[in-house]
């Protein structure tokens, strides 16, 4: 359950990956909804869980499972956090798009992030979630 922990986790941030370079690309912080602090946190609080469970899946520590799990909270948090400021983002692009002639490439950079590329990653992440609270009760004997 490790290792499809640790698959759901690189697919995930395959997507945020893909998120982050469309924020970057078309303006990012200028023009954001997302504060730069909300986005790099939520970047480098999932970064060092990753790098936390690679270590305890070659090393076996159970507690390495548990700080993973505790990294992952606040990741969770900011991850809400930015997917409610997205979904105005999105209505306003489907708003723009549908207008006389509009472009839809106005606004925040968020406005363009795909629709399965969000969907994708939050449901991998909520996997990643479960997976990892699976895993570290199951190598702490609960």
């Amino acid at each position: 359950m490790g290792i499809a922990a640790l698959v759901t986790w690189l697919l995930t941030a395959v997507g945020g990956f893909v998120m982050l370079g469309i924020w970057i690309a078309r303006g990012g912080r200028r023009t954001s909804r997302f504060s730069p602090g909300l986005i790099f946190g939520h970047f480098a609080l999932a970064a060092a869980g990753l790098v936390v469970w690679i270590v305890f899946l070659f090393a076996g520590i159970a507690a390495l499972a548990w700080v993973a799990l505790v990294l992952l909270v606040p990741v969770a948090l900011l991850g809400f956090a930015m997917f409610a400021r997205w979904i105005p983002a999105y209505r306003a692009r489907t708003a723009v798009a549908g207008g006389p002639g509009a472009t839809g490439t106005a606004g925040a950079p968020e406005r363009h992030f795909p629709v399965a590329i969000v969907a994708g990653h939050g449901l991998l992440a909520v996997a990643t979630v479960v997976l990892v609270l699976l895993t570290a009760l199951g190598v702490s004997g609960g």
